[in-house]
């Protein structure tokens, strides 16, 4: 996406600063996180649909909470951007979102509602009690957390339960992501597998659970696990895996099948499940804020984005996966070697289709996820557990994966001296 972090785009950021922002669209996602050339057919497609001209800014972001910390202190007047679900909560509850105005597309189809998923309107009707993100939001990728793991050294059964994270069998063999809401989320679960069981909690409940108890709880749990770990990380955990430094990783689906791609080119075999227990789905999902200056042109891009041929495109390039329920993208995504799944909770009438399960769970997997929630002013806890967690205890692995990625940065500012060629490799989302 560094093509479109160009000259002509700061020149243009200057022009958004005027009152008229009528011509200029300013959108703001995650890095790596959209399909080449998507941007130009969109100014395409805008001027063809209403006779008018719009120039995209497009900037990105690693973190939620860089994004969000910008509307919220800075006012800053981007028309588009893509938080996470939890993110996209808070940004409801604090007020800072507009809500969709369909009545602006005029003639133009309504791939918004055209092609929402039944799966995503009911997991995004949960949100937040006080409004339905449905009006606020539309879902632009998706994915589960799992474990990625190595088939030689570790087994299927071991690998269908979280408790395979502190099993002293793999004692420095173990990667962990640093991202302490995809970590507790599914610790939590495993932990209150009676309480699922009797019904006396619901997941959705868990996954808004801030009190002491389950935190002390889940924090014991993780000190357990963070004898064993190798590494804390935040991207580089699918490349050791892939060279068989680790055998284990708590991952987001999107990165393992990066790595189980990778790793198959280079004969080491990896897998992905998600355990028995239960887990998170996360979702990120395109809103327009409340300091926009150009709604109009903001929800045509989202509808863009929502049209089946640019959901497939987005998701073949990416390596992530599409949150639009037409018919066409799952049908892209068939393999006739691959067993049938059931992704009738997503496409209805799809119960037997042959997709890969790491990106479209059987529907008896997802019935035992679901998604995160904001914890307010409660997300201090969380972010103090953790550092309590990992501590000071980072051993001799964690210290050479850490000295061989700072290597592996300076080489590449040296080769990107000596070179114009630029690397199209794809590269994960950090969430």
């Amino acid at each position: 996406m560094k093509k479109f972090l160009t000259l002509a785009a700061i020149a243009l950021m200057a022009c958004a600063c005027s009152e008229d922002r009528g011509s200029v669209l300013k959108v703001y996602n995650w890095s790596n996180y959209i399909g080449e050339n998507v941007i130009s057919d969109f100014e395409k497609w805008y001027e063809e649909q209403t006779g008018e001209k719009v120039d995209v800014i497009y900037q990105t972001f690693d973190i939620n909470e860089t994004m969000l910390s910008k509307i919220e202190k800075g006012h800053e007047d981007y028309d588009v951007v893509c938080p996470s679900d939890y993110i996209i909560e808070r940004m409801l509850n604090e007020g800072l979102l507009l809500p969709l105005d369909f009545e602006s597309l005029g003639d133009t189809p309504n791939y918004i509602e055209n092609n929402r998923s039944p799966f995503m309107k009911e997991m995004f009707s949960r949100i937040s009690p006080t409004a339905d993100a449905n009006a606020y939001s539309v879902p632009f990728m998706w994915g589960t957390t799992g474990i990625l793991y190595n088939p030689k050294y570790v087994t299927d059964e071991e690998a269908a339960t979280w408790d395979v994270i502190r099993n002293p069998k793999f004692a420095d063999k173990i990667l962990m992501k640093d991202a302490p809401r995809d970590v507790y989320g599914p610790v939590l679960i495993y932990l209150k597998q009676k309480e699922l069981a009797e019904g006396s909690v619901t997941l959705d409940d868990l996954m808004k659970d801030s009190s002491d108890e389950s935190i002390a709880a889940v924090e014991s749990f993780l000190g357990d696990v963070s004898q064993l770990v190798a590494g804390w990380e935040a991207d580089f955990g699918k490349e050791q895996m892939t060279q068989e430094r680790a055998w284990i990783s708590l991952n987001w689906s999107g990165d393992a099948v990066w790595a189980i791609e990778e790793g198959a080119a280079v004969g080491v075999e990896l897998r992905y499940a998600v355990p028995a227990e239960g887990s998170n789905v996360w979702f990120d999902g395109w809103v327009i804020p409340k300091y926009a200056k150009n709604v109009k042109a903001a929800t045509f891009f989202i509808n863009f984005m929502c049209r089946e041929d640019i959901a497939i495109r987005n998701m073949e390039e990416t390596g992530y996966v599409s949150a639009n329920g037409a018919r066409a993208v799952i049908d892209s995504q068939v393999d006739e070697e691959l067993d049938p799944v059931d992704v009738s909770y997503f496409f209805p009438g799809a119960d037997s289709v042959r997709v890969d399960p790491v990106l479209y769970p059987d529907r008896s997997i997802i019935e035992h996820c679901t998604m995160m929630h904001d914890w307010g002013a409660d997300t201090d806890k969380l972010i103090s557990m953790w550092s309590r967690v990992k501590g000071s205890n980072a051993n001799a692995m964690t210290v050479i994966v850490i000295a061989a990625v700072a290597l592996a940065i300076i080489a590449a500012v040296l080769v990107k001296k000596l070179t114009s060629r630029k690397s199209r490799r794809k590269t994960s989302k950090k969430r």
